[in-house]
């Protein structure tokens, strides 16, 4: 799969993609993500991309041809354009796995007081990750891409993708590690038996346990209790 993020400040991204499961993911070939300055498609002399909006109004507003010559300069057949924007749709587990499946994605990240309007006529889907309102897509773009790559096969294991948060829409089960007890509080008993059919029913009961408490929004509790 390949991501090309598109934005105002691609100095935000080399810590993210030279660490941890991203780097090892780029690096074994499983993604491959590029980032691309909205400023190296402007055809202004000083390579502005952003003006003041038509009305009036406080802030900048991104300009349309900057913005589709870096999309159209990228997009191949197979491209997924997201735009990310407070009042798009908000990113779940279910979109992130539908997106590892996809070829191409290309995120446009947002600044200032967001994209001309006309933008969006070459966009597939705008997409929040909540609602907030931040300094800029660039997060986002972080967020979004860290769901899907570790969706992709091989990037992490199947045994820990199938007993994560949001499977089945329940929350992950608690867990515990050494010491046994620590300041009066102790790992469950049934952690330490070795039952592999008890363990798997505790946890699994306490992923309802917990859905239903914290998240019922989701309908964990509805759907499994």
């Amino acid at each position: 799969m390949r991501i090309d993020i598109l934005t105002l400040f691609p100095e935000m991204f080399p810590g993210f993609l030279e660490t941890s499961i991203i780097k090892r993911a780029r690096d074994n070939g499983h993604i491959d993500i590029r980032i691309h300055n909205f400023r190296d498609y402007s055809t202004d002399k000083h390579k502005r991309v952003d003006d003041y909006p038509y009305g009036g109004g406080a802030g900048m507003v991104l300009m349309c041809e900057p913005i589709f010559r870096a999309v159209e300069a990228i997009k191949t057949d197979s491209s997924v354009v997201i735009m990310l924007s407070p009042s798009g749709k908000t990113f779940n587990e279910k979109i992130a796995k539908d997106f590892s499946k996809e070829k191409h994605l290309i995120l446009l990240c947002g600044h200032y007081e967001g994209f001309d309007e006309r933008i969006k006529s070459i966009v597939d889907i705008e997409l929040s990750i909540g609602d907030y309102v931040l300094t800029g897509g660039e997060v986002p773009a972080m967020v979004i891409t860290d769901a899907i790559t570790r969706l992709i096969p091989g990037v992490i294991s199947k045994e820990s993708l199938d007993t994560e948060s949001f499977n089945d829409n329940l929350l992950d089960y608690p867990t515990y590690t050494r010491p046994e007890v620590f300041r009066g509080m102790k790992v469950p008993e049934v952690l330490l038996s070795g039952h592999h059919k008890n363990i798997e029913e505790y946890r699994q009961t306490e992923r309802i346990k917990k859905t239903s408490e914290v998240r019922a929004d989701i309908n964990g509790g509805d759907n499994h209790g």
